[in-house]
């Protein structure tokens, strides 16, 4: 599986940026897609999760309501539209897959199996 990451910038306080990641090679037995961030200094986090099948959406709490993580399964496509950003969501973001057979509890703890290239999210104050 390979994922590549795109959209980061640099933005004011209360601005928008889409991220969006292409995958390829994704099974059959992928469950869900997801993206993570790090921040300068800080562990990585779980930001945002969606299942590949259903498209049930998962959001780490201070993002919810201002982050929509969508997919297009035709394209092979995740995207995470991130709206009213703050300056604490500056960081390197992460795109990421599952295998299909951990559950979701441990890969928004522990991380997902695939990664692609982070794309940083600047947002100045």
């Amino acid at each position: 599986v390979q994922l590549q990451a795109s959209g980061g910038g640099l933005v004011q306080a209360g601005a928008s940026l889409r991220l969006s990641c292409a995958a390829s090679g994704l099974t059959d037995s992928t469950n869900y897609m997801g993206w993570f961030r790090q921040a300068p200094e800080k562990e990585r986090e779980f930001v945002a999760a969606i299942s590949w099948s259903g498209g049930h959406t998962y959001y780490k709490h201070s993002v919810k309501g201002r982050f929509t993580i969508s997919r297009d399964k035709d394209k092979n496509t995740v995207n995470l539209q991130m709206d009213s950003l703050k300056p604490e969501d500056t960081a390197v973001y992460y795109c990421s897959a599952d295998k299909g057979y951990k559950a979701l509890s441990t890969l928004m703890t522990y991380g997902m199996d695939y990664w692609g290239e982070g794309t940083l999210v600047t947002v100045s104050s």
